[in-house]
């Protein structure tokens, strides 16, 4: 990617542009999520550095807070209001859809510098450091590598390579959740009713598969049963964890990307910026 921004002729630059962008959301996206869960390796030593790697040194996030607000709440509260919901941005539709996630690579850091007021101060300094590491090798490498003349220049495409996909990565993370049945955390139900009810698997798709991570994509429901286990056996399971819901008369949601799109469109409103309606138990 970095040799192909090279070129002064429009396919192979275009080309360099797609690869950064998508080798970065897999370090990014794929890699931070399956290292906040411990699931690339059993040493939980292992784990800890892969996890520094891929959420401090590539996303420039913090890995505590990342791993708590991810692993501990969004996991441990799913669809539960105020705790594990994603239904917190109160901004019209077109502003979080299409605009806001052009600001992910700008947004991220200033939310991790912010969260390193709740870490120990060597956990905050050891993040910073990683932080400007990850950000200054990218910036270096296209300087010296990709040849780029001007700073300006560098840095209006480490935006738009960090940026490439953000619009589906904002977009998987409410899809899969948000328009599923919430509930109230004194009136939350049993755990496989919690996961089976408010989680939503995407259909398979070469790129984000790849981009994101199976289990971020076509086995959300399989990743929420089981948040240890790697995207490999996220897949191998899937055709168990769906027999054995129908077979108890449970939900298996599945939907495509273009009905959620549709959905959020006709009803942002109602489901992101008024409080989603909680659901009663009664008759599950």
């Amino acid at each position: 990617g970095f040799l192909c921004l090279r070129s002064a002729q429009a396919i192979p630059f275009l080309v360099g542009v797609l690869t950064l962008g998508v080798v970065h959301h897999t370090l990014t996206v794929k890699g931070s999520h399956l290292a906040s869960h411990n699931a690339l390796t059993e040493s939980k030593s292992w784990g800890k550095v892969w996890a520094i790697f891929f959420i401090e040194l590539c996303s420039a996030f913090t890995a505590e807070q990342g791993t708590y607000n991810h692993v501990k709440m969004h996991h441990g509260y799913t669809n539960i209001i105020g705790l594990g919901d994603s239904s917190n941005w109160k901004v019209p539709f077109y502003v979080y859809m299409f605009i806001a996630p052009l600001a992910v690579p700008i947004i991220t850091p200033l939310v991790a510098l912010d969260l390193l007021r709740n870490v120990e101060w060597k956990t905050a300094l050891r993040t910073l450091c990683c932080m400007f590491l990850g950000l200054y090798c990218h910036y270096w490498l296209l300087l010296h590598v990709s040849g780029f003349q001007s700073p300006w220049s560098a840095l209006l495409c480490m935006l738009l390579t960090r940026s490439l996909l953000a619009h589906p990565y904002i977009h998987v993370n409410i899809f899969q959740h948000i328009g599923l049945p919430m509930f109230a955390a004194d009136r939350k139900p049993k755990r496989i009713h919690l996961m089976s009810l408010g989680v939503l698997n995407l259909p398979r798709n070469a790129l984000l598969d790849w981009s994101f991570g199976h289990s971020l994509i076509s086995c959300h429901v399989e990743h929420h049963l089981f948040p240890s286990l790697s995207d490999n056996m996220c897949l191998k399971i899937k055709p168990i964890v769906s027999q054995y819901l129908k077979q108890k008369k449970l939900p298996y949601n599945e939907d495509t990307y273009t009905s959620r799109l549709r959905l959020f469109l006709q009803r942002y409103e109602e489901l992101m910026v008024q409080a989603p309606p909680i659901t009663e138990l009664v008759g599950i």
